[in-house]
């Protein structure tokens, strides 16, 4: 999640008159925020059916296929279910997907559907007729922080650096990352703006894949890169790439967060579940228990480690809060960067 000194941030972003999180807190979530997992007793465990299905809005292999999965396999572990269906739609950062769930799946118990930043910024750029309204977040699961890398002979050397030389002329700053208006790429735009520079002046160079990323960086066309560790976790530990900056709160993987470097922002990547808008609150209650249950399962705790996702949890009306600011400000940065679907 991005900060941006939050309450003068919102107050910002109001002026502008966009449309945020306009789903209703349901009255069961408005009692569900409870203090950190490792605080809390073991969650019980909820029989939600002998069968449940997960639909996951982008194609098999990818980051929400991966998590959807794992969380399948968990619930099965934990007792919430004897099987799982999985349906993938992919396209067009989770938009089809989400339409074809909130056609097909709005009010069915036994059906989850999985998303996170990617589709809030989808739904920010596209505007599509069917948005994030129609389906309830159950539970925010990991967070997967960018890490802003540069090549191993660069002059840049800190996050200072990189911002200095956004503040002097950001056109001569080029900077790499996934797809237009993706995560990265608002990412980028945060960054330019709280690094002092027009975020409308961002040389942004597109990509498919972390691999083109990174022959981007090494061949001189950007001068830094964006995007998740284990894109680049090859070529750092071959030092043929420095990492400079994560954009969380403190440091992971043993690089310094933007935030600790004095430039104060912070976003993650993060994976959620979500329900159906027609799904009754006692059973958005027993969904949530069962996916709180699920996470403690060893099963999804050894997936964590294998990918270096950080576990997340987030329920209820903190969680609303969360994608609420998160679509706000990917509205705004879809604004300022004059980007079009």
């Amino acid at each position: 999640m991005l900060t941006i000194k939050r309450r003068a941030a919102l107050g910002g972003l109001a002026g502008l008159g966009l449309a945020t999180w306009g789903g209703a807190i349901p009255a069961w979530a408005q009692t569900a925020a409870k203090p950190p997992a490792a605080a809390q007793p073991k969650a019980r465990v909820v029989k939600l059916a002998p069968k449940l299905r997960i639909v996951i809005p982008a194609n098999a292999g990818g980051g929400w296929d991966q998590t959807g999965r794992a969380l399948g396999t968990a619930l099965v572990g934990a007792g919430a279910t004897d099987e799982i269906e999985y349906e993938n739609k992919g396209g067009k950062g989770g938009t089809i997907g989400l339409a074809y769930y909130a056609e097909k799946y709005n009010g069915d118990a036994n059906t989850l559907l999985m998303g996170g930043m990617v589709m809030v910024g989808a739904v920010a750029l596209q505007k599509p007729a069917v948005d994030m309204t129609r389906i309830r977040p159950i539970a925010r699961l990991t967070s997967d922080y960018l890490v802003v890398v540069v090549a191993a002979n660069s002059p840049v050397r800190t996050i200072a650096d990189l911002a200095g030389r956004m503040r002097a002329n950001p056109k001569d700053v080029p900077i790499a990352g996934g797809s237009a208006g993706g995560v990265d790429h608002v990412f980028a735009g945060v960054f330019t703006r709280a690094a002092g520079s027009k975020p409308e002046e961002l040389v942004y160079l597109p990509f498919a894949g972390g691999a083109e990323v990174v022959q981007a960086v090494l061949g001189g066309k950007a001068t830094a890169g964006i995007s998740g560790y284990s894109e680049f976790a090859d070529e750092l530990a071959s030092g043929k790439l420095r990492a400079i900056g994560v954009s969380s709160k403190r440091t992971v993987f043993g690089i310094p967060s933007i935030r600790e470097q004095g430039v104060d922002v912070d976003m993650a990547n993060w994976r959620g579940v979500f329900t159906g808008q027609n799904v009754a609150e006692a059973r958005q209650a027993e969904m949530l228990e069962a996916v709180k249950a699920a996470t403690g399962h060893e099963s999804w705790q050894k997936t964590l480690k294998q990918n270096h996702w950080e576990s997340s949890l987030l329920s209820g009306p903190s969680l609303a809060s969360f994608i609420d600011f998160d679509l706000t400000t990917s509205r705004v940065m879809v604004h300022l960067l004059k980007l079009k679907a």
